[in-house]
């Protein structure tokens, strides 16, 4: 059986780690996308977030196109990403957009072009959005706004002619609040029992990867849900 092979986008972060090891542990070949190397990792795109989004989709394609040579991937998983709030008073408002649009929008967006050339036939891209951004989010207007574009991109993507390779498949996934240790710190006395575990993520990825009659249909977003520490999926 011929190498699997798997790029992670944000492959440094808490869920990004964690389908790192989980899929080293499988035996796959893995790439890691991020500001830094990821030692477990088979190979370390390094992106400079300071850099406009073309220049930095340009650095990492001839990265990974060095890396891959005729070779191409079995699945592109995004979960690059991050959190900021704030309504139309805040202060940061447009920073925090800004900041919201780079880490979900522009990183999505490179994800999905590189899908158009690294993924394979019948591949998959999953990318992320929030289950918050299906509704208003006035507390956190940037964060919703810049995840509601992930979850069109991703309803795009499963169109004809989208641009995505032949039979090749796109989720989202919609958490609500993901059990990292920068949310255990931030929120001591919270409910965890309603937090998604990262490894629960890993394993559902390899599964809609390894067995695509077990995928959600093309172009889902699949919220994330857990309730007394059990968590399921349920499309929207």
């Amino acid at each position: 059986m011929s190498l699997q092979r798997v790029l992670v986008y944000g492959g440094c972060g808490a869920l990004g780690s964690t389908c790192v090891q989980y899929f080293k542990n499988k035996n796959w070949w893995v790439g890691s996308i991020d500001t830094k190397p990821n030692d477990l990792a088979d190979k370390s795109f390094i992106v400079d977030v300071t850099e406009p989004c073309l220049k930095q989709e340009e650095t990492i394609r001839s990265a990974v196109s060095s890396a891959l040579g005729n070779d191409k991937l079995d699945a592109i998983i995004c979960v690059a990403g991050g959190w900021a709030g704030g309504s139309a008073a805040s202060e940061d408002f447009l920073k925090n957009s800004d900041l919201m649009w780079k880490q979900s929008v522009w990183s999505s967006s490179i994800a999905a072009s590189l899908s158009n050339k690294f993924l394979k036939e019948g591949g998959f891209l999953t990318l992320t959005g929030a289950n918050a951004a299906l509704k208003g989010t006035p507390g956190m207007i940037g964060y919703g706004m810049a995840k509601a574009a992930v979850h069109h991109l991703t309803k795009s993507l499963a169109c004809d002619n989208s641009g995505l390779p032949a039979k090749a498949q796109v989720v989202s996934i919609l958490p609500v609040t993901l059990d990292t240790p920068m949310n255990r710190k931030w929120m001591p006395k919270a409910d965890t029992s309603t937090w998604t575990p990262l490894e629960f993520i890993a394993e559902l990825f390899h599964k809609w990867i390894t067995v695509p009659g077990d995928r959600p249909p093309n172009g889902s977003l699949v919220s994330l849900i857990t309730k007394d520490n059990e968590s399921k999926y349920v499309v929207e």
